[in-house]
């Protein structure tokens, strides 16, 4: 049970960040997948040991291994079901995990397959834990320039309105920053807003405010991380305007080195000045971190207050990606 008075929303959460060490060693037996380790402690210490890399690129190479470890259905839905019965057991009312269809095709599944993979999960982890709402993101990805993977990203946007209301509830785009400018896969935006989708955008951690800017010209009102728009505070003004949410997550941005530290992440001037900060965990194993945690960073380093907490909770129900009824009903539990 949470020690904190509000509901517990969690927006930002990558499913492949996330997999249980115990099941990532289970499977890699099964699979025959080589680990850093002789053993399954010696395999949590890795984890953690090497949870601090020196950029947000190379914090991306360390999703190589749980990516090759969900590559079946039986996989992905296992890793699935389980986070949903983490989460609940972590006492959260809601959160929205994302993955990257495009990624889990290695053996022959299509990113058909690797969405109802994920969705079943959804729905085993659901029966189980109906007190707790689950949102699924399908992410695009930046891999490199905008033509790499162009005919799966746009895969990816075509699939997502034949899920929508059956637990997709967005698209996003992730992956690595920097390789080109954001503003060079417009294209998946143009064609989310085609279709009626909604989405989030990965922009601002390892650059800086253009790649926001360039997120709020596709139209995005979620930002993934996002904190480098502080350094411009006209830009800061426009998303106060545009109602724009950001989707910061403290210990990945320490550990990715996109900040120095908690004590000098912008995020609490960021919601002191008036924008709609939400907090979350990005992703929970690989960075050795749950949402208490956060919070614990945010009231003991970051400079917030418990009111502070509650509305940046409040920012994540007024901008996650449920229906009305429910919004208010999370609205509701706020005391």
């Amino acid at each position: 049970m949470s020690k904190y008075p509000f509901p517990k929303i969690d927006l930002h959460l990558h499913l492949d960040g996330s997999m249980l060490p115990e099941t990532a060693w289970e499977l890699a037996h099964e699979q025959g997948v080589e680990l850093p380790a002789e053993d399954l402690e010696g395999f949590r210490r890795f984890i953690v040991v090497s949870a601090d890399c020196r950029s947000v690129n190379e914090y991306l190479k360390r999703f190589d291994m749980p990516l090759a470890l969900m590559q079946d259905k039986d996989s992905i839905k296992r890793v699935t079901r389980e986070l949903v019965c983490l989460l609940a057991e972590q006492g959260l009312s809601y959160a929205e995990i994302r993955f990257a269809p495009q990624l889990h095709l290695r053996k022959g599944l299509s990113q058909r397959d690797a969405v109802e993979a994920v969705l079943e999960g959804r729905r085993e982890g659901l029966s189980e834990h109906p007190e707790i709402g689950i949102g699924i993101i399908l992410c695009t990805m930046c891999v490199g320039t905008e033509e790499v993977n162009k005919k799966e990203n746009l895969e990816t946007v075509e699939i997502a309105p034949e899920y929508l209301g059956k637990g997709v509830v967005a698209i996003d785009l992730a992956g690595a920053e920097g390789i080109v400018p954001l503003r060079n896969f417009s294209y998946v935006f143009d064609r989310a807003r085609e279709l009626h989708v909604p989405f989030t955008c990965h922009a601002g951690d390892s650059q800086d405010a253009e790649t926001v800017r360039d997120a709020m010209d596709f139209g995005a009102k979620r930002i993934g991380h996002g904190h480098h728009v502080f350094e411009d505070k006209e830009l800061c003004r426009r998303a106060i305007r545009e109602n724009v949410t950001f989707e910061i997550c403290p210990t990945s941005n320490i550990q990715c080195q996109s900040r120095e530290s908690y004590e000098t992440h912008p995020a609490k001037a960021m919601l002191d000045m008036g924008m709609r900060v939400t907090i979350n965990t990005d992703n929970m194993i690989l960075s050795d971190i749950d949402l208490d945690k956060e919070y614990a960073h945010c009231l003991n380093e970051m400079g917030f207050t418990m009111e502070d907490l509650i509305k940046c909770a409040r920012n994540s129900v007024e901008a996650a990606f449920i229906p009305e009824e429910e919004r208010q009903r999370l609205l509701a539990l706020f005391k």
